[in-house]
């Protein structure tokens, strides 16, 4: 049951956001009572760390397994970026803002994690990019995988891209090609076209 609650929990909290969603919203959605739900989680905060950590583990291990594969760097990158909007493909609300804003603690702390796994992540794909001839070689990518990192959390404050003007999908599209655009050898940006033409058409 408790798998179930994080389940339900994580759609709802994805969809609709961390502070709109209660907890009888939940109990009601899963048929059960409120008092089944403090039986594994002792309130709503508790609740809230559970499941972002259980979605930042998931997402982690589709990261790895497209890392396994050893693609193409670029190619890699928009795999990753692939899974994360199907992880958080919702336009209209903003949990990243909700949390941040109602769930400090968490917030920090699951940032804390995002920036361990992206960085790894991202050295390896810069270093095997340079190795490959696709990126420059003269990069530091020590400072490219944090200026990376900065920019792929500042493009989530609403303050800044409003959502309708801004929808999320096309805005981390926008945001990876701003990112290989700078790196990229004339080697690189030969495959990099490859998959803004690919983009457009299936848009």
């Amino acid at each position: 049951m408790k798998d179930k609650i994080i389940h339900k929990a994580s759609e709802m909290f994805i969809t609709l956001g961390f502070k709109s969603v209660t907890m009888d919203d939940i109990a009601n959605e899963l048929a059960i009572s409120k008092k089944t739900i403090y039986t594994h989680f002792k309130n709503k905060t508790e609740l809230v760390h559970e499941v972002t950590m259980n979605m930042f583990e998931l997402i982690s291990h589709g990261i790895d397994c497209i890392c396994d594969l050893q693609k193409n760097p670029i190619e890699e990158l928009y795999e990753i970026k692939k899974l994360v909007m199907v992880h958080l493909k919702n336009e209209k609300t903003s949990p990243q803002y909700q949390l941040q804003k109602y769930y400090p603690e968490i917030h920090e702390a699951l940032k804390a994690q995002h920036y361990k796994k992206m960085s790894e992540c991202t050295l390896r794909n810069l270093k095997r990019g340079v190795a490959m001839g696709l990126y420059r070689e003269n990069l530091d990518i020590d400072f490219v995988s944090r200026i990376y990192f900065i920019g792929v959390n500042g493009i989530k404050d609403e303050a800044l891209f409003p959502v309708h003007q801004f929808p999320k999908i096309q805005l981390f599209e926008d945001y990876l090609e701003y990112h290989l655009r700078g790196i990229v050898t004339n080697e690189g940006l030969k495959t990099l076209n490859k998959f803004i033409k690919t983009t457009v058409h299936n848009a």
